[in-house]
């Protein structure tokens, strides 16, 4: 390794040192560094970009991401940069957005295993079918679907701005697919209700009261945050009674009624950022407590995690270096269904956080 490089890997490594020392081992630190440094001279070589999901593990979100984020954050990068090409750590359907907003470039998944089971839990056909049945009645999907059901949809939401996106509207029923549990606290909180006609047929004329005010659901699920339970709260406020607990809207109704606080990861984020507390706890996946709790050394995360998502955790620092040398994975969306998803994730674009 020429002396420059080893510089480089120092000065990596003592950065990451810095942020990281009570998160990761410092053999596991010495390692990535070299990793990191390599991806990061590959990336100004190339003149790429790399956008980092708030769930990447802690080595590789705090050393060669562009830019960290949301879902929505994400998709507002990928709308407005320049760079070619675009490496997205995260999992395969945010990478489709990216290709979807950014048709002429390439877009790179580190690992094409990195799937989803919210995502898979729906297919076009499911959104077609839902149409047959419910005409007129505008689509909303979460932006965590694949690309051929966005395109069959009106919209694309965010958990952080599901809420504005069904105002946003005007009207009495609204299809929302496909997270249950996201569904029924944006129900709860825009004051429809909610029915799942998958598995109660509306047929029958004494069942059409059920679409008044209505918001029609799909039971998807992350397999991440319908592992939290009610339990799990109040065992921790029984040994913490002070703790501040921010649950995902991924979760169930129940937990997020129990926790003191509930928004998309990066509102949890900022919460954090912006909150006195004694301590906190996140009910989400577990890599984006150990980021945050990095970038807050000063206030106490308690560890109630041992959830990490299968999908995510799929993405590496030596995968995403060998996406940078050998071009893989190329993200590639048929254009008459990224045209037409297109509209969807613009009309959630123009909607705001």
């Amino acid at each position: 390794m020429p002396i420059t490089d080893i510089e480089g890997v120092t000065e990596t490594y003592l950065k990451m040192r810095e942020k990281l020392k009570d998160v990761v081992p410092d053999f596991e630190l010495r390692y990535k560094a070299e990793l990191a440094f390599e991806i990061n001279r590959l990336k100004a070589e190339r003149g790429a970009v790399i956008l980092g999901h708030n769930y990447m593990e802690p080595a590789l979100f705090h050393s060669v991401p562009d830019f960290t984020g949301d879902s929505l954050e994400l998709s507002r990068k990928a709308a407005e940069t320049e760079r070619d090409p675009i490496v997205f750590c995260g999992v395969r359907f945010m990478a489709e957005t990216a290709k979807i907003l950014n048709p002429d470039k390439t877009v790179l998944v580190p690992s094409m295993n990195a799937g989803c089971s919210l995502a898979a839990s729906i297919t076009a056909e499911d959104v077609r079918k839902l149409r047959e049945q419910f005409p007129g009645v505008p689509v909303v999907t979460y932006v965590n679907t694949y690309a051929d059901v966005k395109a069959e949809s009106d919209i694309c939401c965010t958990s952080g701005n599901a809420v504005a996106v069904i105002e946003s509207l005007k009207t009495d029923r609204v299809i929302f697919l496909p997270d249950e549990y996201l569904a029924k606290n944006v129900a709860r909180e825009t004051g429809k209700h909610i029915i799942f006609p998958v598995h109660q047929p509306l047929a029958r004329k004494d069942r059409q009261d059920d679409l008044e005010y209505a918001l029609i659901g799909w039971h998807g699920k992350c397999e991440v945050h319908e592992k939290f339970s009610v339990e799990d709260i109040q065992f921790v406020r029984r040994q913490f009674p002070d703790v501040v607990v921010l649950a995902h809207p991924e979760c169930s109704p129940e937990v997020v009624e129990a926790a003191d606080f509930s928004g998309s990861t990066s509102a949890m984020i900022k919460y954090v950022q912006q909150t006195r507390a004694p301590r906190y706890l996140l009910l989400t996946e577990c890599s984006m407590g150990d980021n945050v709790a990095a970038e807050n050394p000063e206030k106490e995360m308690l560890r109630l995690c041992s959830v990490r998502c299968p999908h995510m955790n799929q993405i590496t620092l030596e995968d995403t270096l060998n996406a940078l040398r050998y071009n893989r994975f190329q993200v590639e969306v048929p254009e008459e269904i990224r045209v037409r998803a297109r509209r969807a994730v613009d009309r959630m674009l123009e909607i705001g956080p």
